[in-house]
């Protein structure tokens, strides 16, 4: 399989992943106060969002490559 066709799957794959996921989440500490011993941290959960029409055009064009590079010289 070439290069190209390998890039389309992953391409439709991961814009799968957006259209069912639509964003992540992670978490961040941060040091709040660090006296001697005793030290103190913040944790905070932040969300990312990502609008599904993302995921549709990395599915379009996982969609194109697949096709460019099942097509070509053989």
């Amino acid at each position: 399989m070439k290069p190209l066709a390998w890039a389309g799957i992953l391409f439709i794959v991961l814009g799968a992943l957006v259209l069912v996921y639509q964003g992540f989440s992670y978490h961040h500490r941060k040091d709040v106060a660090d006296i001697g011993s005793l030290h103190v941290t913040a944790r905070t959960e932040k969300h990312v969002d990502i609008p599904p029409i993302v995921g549709g055009i990395a599915i379009v064009g996982g969609i194109i490559l697949l096709v460019a590079g099942s097509r070509g010289k053989a």
